[in-house]
This record gives structure tokens, C-alpha cells and sequence, in this order.
């Protein structure tokens, strides 16, 4: 007999995962708040006891990745995360009551929604924040009443591994389980008949994922991205509003879905910006070369596709101005490390403009007409997140009614996705659905409708059962009419 391939042998081992799961769900029955928190607090616990052991796991995959942004990012906003849902679970778990038709409301009949955990969850999530992208929706999959079956991104794998040591040793197979591997692993969990499937990462991947779980009928969550702009509006403090942007795309090198991707700046004000972001990052990183805090890109390939949309933009003759000290543009390519660049002004069918960046350069384009931002803005896929910075409430509120994106903020960058009380999620091709606190509750939930009959027989007073006759006539009429 040959020996399987690798797509079916990984098809074979993630199947007997998912079966240990359903089966330990189908006996637990419906699942206590006591066991819920107990699942949070055991995510809570392995978090802070081993935040020094995931801080070298995740640098080692970057390279250069500082252990306080990965504190910051990773660890602090998952532990946040965890304690909001148990703090709000048991609210949320209550039915709800929803109002039954006319007359029976009148009538003893009650109307409910129960909210019932799904059974087994899969979780994809990318390598630019690898330990929240897991921590942020298994919070919400926990408090739920589901159990998880996780699988990182190939491209962090000590990460990974950490995470899969982790988890085994503070959780039951049956409970949650943390599975390794590359593309044919992903596939083969993609095609899994789950209860619910979350993917974050790539609109490509995101399509392909989508399909594969089509097949089985899988409801699936999709975390996308995009070109997310920001508008600078003529009337904002463009010091205020530069260093919150430029603070706000060198998060993370720009390695985040959320980061802002094109920036409309006023021509009048297009020399103050660029030189408070040049003033910006002299103060938060003097070098970039060799600064333990400025992150690296995750690795060559990145490096790679990053560096040609800036060598593109100036090979076309379009200005770019690189925020460092001289000489400190680039790094050696094993070491992957790119200074944040503004490419002003590009031409729209450069690749820095059709592709979504991911990394450390911003496109500042000029404007002299809101009406051409919005105009730029919807023309183009529905972006993952959308910024405004001014200080005109009128123009704000044109800006936030007249264009659609998965989530806005104003005079910030990225600050709606820290809120736990607010869903996230894209629109279009940066994603379908969303999650956090009690909409992520509602995600892996099923909202099962539960009607009470009251004490009067509706079908029968209101004479709706055949042999049909004047009385039903009459009553359709009386319900009938404008």
C-alpha cells in the first residue's frame, strides 16, 4: 500500500481531533458559566505565567520584534480581552426576551431567544500579532460554550510550538488543541466539517478557505484587510494629526490589518506633515538598524515585497522620503528591517497603490476636494478600517455616513479594535462577520428562537383552520389593508 500523502495524512489526524471534541461536547451537554470562566481563567492563567517564554518566541520568528510591543500587543490586549467576556458571560448567557405577535402577547405567550453554544470552533489565525490573533476570538469561542481547534500561521513557528506546548499543558485534547503545520495542513483544516470556522489573514487565502468550508456548509468568520485610508481634514492640528497617524502605521513595522495604507493630506499642509512624521519618528526611534524596538518585517520574502513597492515609486520618479537617519533606509535582507518611508503623491497603478501594504511605507496623496476623497475612497474595495482626523463635526459626519468600511476611527489610529465593547470585522473583500465581547458571543452562539403558546387557542378563536369560511375572510381582511 503507498504511503498517504501529506494532505491526507494531516486530513486524518485533524479529523480524530475534531471527533474527540464533538464527542466530549455531545456529553457535556449544555455547558455551566462555572465551566465557561474556568476555560477563561486557565486562558488568563497560561498568558501570565508564561509571558517571558512567548515574548523570545515571537522575536525569534521576527528577528527584531520588541518584547514590550509584543506584551503590549499580544499579551495585555488578550488578557484583556479574556476578562471582559468573563466579566459580562453571565448577562450574556440569559435568554432574551423578544415580543410575541398581537394578540398573544396579550395572552399568556412568551417569546425567547436561548443562545447555545455551536460544539467545535476552528480558529486560523495570521503571523503579525500570532498570540492575540488566537487569544482575541477564543475568548469569545470560550464564553460561548465552545471548544477550539486552533491552527497558527506556518510563518511564526516557534510561536506556534510554544503555543502548542502551552495549550496541551493547560487543557484537555477534548478542549482545545493547537495544530502545526504548513498550506496542506491549512487545507486539510479548512475542509473540516466544524461547527464554525474563523480565518484571519489574506483576502486570497480568506477565498480559498471560504470555498473549502462551503462544502461542508460551515458558517465561516473571515478577518481580511485591505487599503485602509485615512482623511486629513483642512481644518485639523496637523501636528496632533501626524503624530497619531505616523505612531499609528510604525506599530508593528505597519504589520497590522487595521494600519493605515494611503493618507489624504490637504495640499496646504503637505511640507507641516512631513516634517512633524520626520519629527515624530527622530523621537520615538533615533535609529532603526539595529533598535530592538522597531520591528522587523517577519522575514525575507516580506522584506522583499515591501522594498520593491518603494524601489517601484522611485525608479517612477515619485518622491519618497524615508523617516531615519541617513543610510538606515534599508537592512541587510537576512535581517529585514525597513525604515517607515511616505511615498508622496503616487501614481494610482503603482503597486504601492493596488496592493495592500502590509509593512513600512505610507502613500500620502494630496487633495483639494473632499467630494474627490470620497469619490477615490468608494470607488475601491471596502476597506478593513477607515480613519478621520479634524476637528469639523459636519465633515466628520459626511465622511462616516458617505463611505463604508468594517470599522472607522476618529482622530486615532486603530483605537475601535481596542474596544472590546464594539464588534470587529470587515465588509466585502476585507472580510464577512465580526466578534469581540458580546458580538463575538453571538458569533459562535446559536440564537435558537423558543416560543411559549399563552392560554387561548389563536388558530381556533380566530377561526384560521379549515373548512375555511366568512370568519377567516373577514379576519384576513381586517389584517390586510394599508
Amino acid at each position: 500500500m503507498n504511503a498517504p500523502n501529506k494532505e491526507s495524512a494531516a486530513a486524518i489526524e485533524l479529523q480524530a481531533i475534531l471527533d474527540i471534541q464533538r464527542s466530549a461536547f455531545r456529553r457535556e451537554g449544555p455547558v455551566a458559566l462555572a465551566t465557561r470562566i474556568d476555560r477563561i481563567d486557565r486562558c488568563i492563567a497560561l498568558l501570565v505565567d508564561n509571558k517571558e517564554a512567548i515574548c523570545d518566541a515571537v522575536n525569534e520568528d521576527f528577528g527584531c520584534r520588541s518584547k514590550y510591543v509584543t506584551l503590549m500587543t499580544d499579551v495585555m490586549n488578550s488578557v484583556g480581552s479574556l476578562k471582559f467576556v468573563k466579566k459580562n458571560l453571565k448577562k450574556w448567557m440569559k435568554p432574551e426576551k423578544r415580543s410575541p405577535f398581537m394578540p398573544m402577547n396579550f395572552l399568556g405567550a412568551k417569546a425567547r431567544v436561548h443562545y447555545q453554544p455551536k460544539g467545535v470552533v476552528g480558529i486560523m489565525t495570521p503571523w503579525n500579532v500570532p498570540v492575540n490573533m488566537i487569544f482575541s476570538p477564543l475568548a469569545d469561542v470560550l464564553g460561548a460554550g465552545n471548544r477550539a481547534m486552533i491552527k497558527p500561521s506556518e510563518f511564526t513557528p516557534r510561536t506556534a510550538e510554544v503555543m502548542k506546548e502551552l495549550f496541551a499543558q493547560y487543557f484537555e485534547e477534548s478542549e482545545i488543541r493547537v495544530v502545526t503545520g504548513g498550506p496542506e495542513v491549512g487545507a486539510a483544516f479548512s475542509a473540516l466539517r466544524l461547527d464554525h470556522l474563523i480565518f484571519t489573514g489574506a483576502t486570497t487565502i480568506g477565498r480559498l478557505v471560504l470555498q473549502s468550508a462551503a462544502e461542508n456548509m460551515v458558517p465561516v468568520t473571515l478577518e481580511l484587510g485591505g487599503k485602509s485610508p485615512v482623511i486629513v481634514g483642512e481644518d485639523c492640528d496637523i501636528n496632533q494629526a501626524a503624530e497619531r497617524i505616523i505612531t499609528g502605521k510604525a506599530m508593528n513595522g505597519g504589520q497590522l490589518c487595521v494600519s493605515p495604507d494611503y493618507c489624504f493630506v490637504p495640499q496646504s499642509k503637505l511640507e507641516a506633515f512631513i516634517r512633524r512624521c520626520r519629527e515624530v519618528i527622530a523621537e520615538q526611534f533615533p535609529t532603526v538598524q539595529g533598535n530592538p524596538d522597531f520591528v522587523a518585517c517577519i522575514n525575507e520574502r516580506h522584506f522583499d515585497r515591501v522594498k520593491s513597492y518603494i524601489d517601484e515609486a522611485r525608479e517612477k520618479n515619485t518622491r519618497v522620503v524615508p523617516l531615519c537617519p541617513e543610510g538606515e533606509e534599508f537592512s541587510a535582507r537576512e535581517e529585514h528591517k525597513i525604515a517607515l518611508h511616505l511615498v508622496v503623491d503616487p501614481a494610482d497603478d503603482l503597486a504601492c497603490m493596488q496592493d495592500e501594504i502590509f509593512g513600512a511605507a505610507l502613500n500620502i496623496k494630496t487633495y483639494s476636494d473632499l467630494d474627490s476623497v470620497i469619490d477615490f475612497i468608494n470607488e475601491r474595495e471596502r476597506p478593513l478600517a477607515l480613519y478621520y482626523f479634524g476637528r469639523d463635526k459636519q465633515e466628520e459626519a459626511r465622511v462616516l455616513s458617505e463611505t463604508i468600511s468594517g470599522g472607522a476611527s476618529v482622530n486615532s489610529i486603530a483605537m475601535h479594535v481596542a474596544c472590546d465593547d464594539m464588534p470587529f470585522g470587515g465588509v466585502g473583500h476585507s472580510g464577512m462577520g465580526n466578534y469581540r465581547g458580546h458580538d463575538g458571543f453571538r458569533t459562535f452562539s446559536h440564537a435558537r428562537s423558543v416560543y411559549r403558546e399563552g392560554f387561548v387557542d389563536i388558530a381556533k378563536l380566530a377561526g384560521t383552520l379549515p373548512p375555511y369560511g366568512e370568519k377567516v375572510a373577514k379576519m384576513l381582511e381586517s389584517q390586510i389593508k394599508k
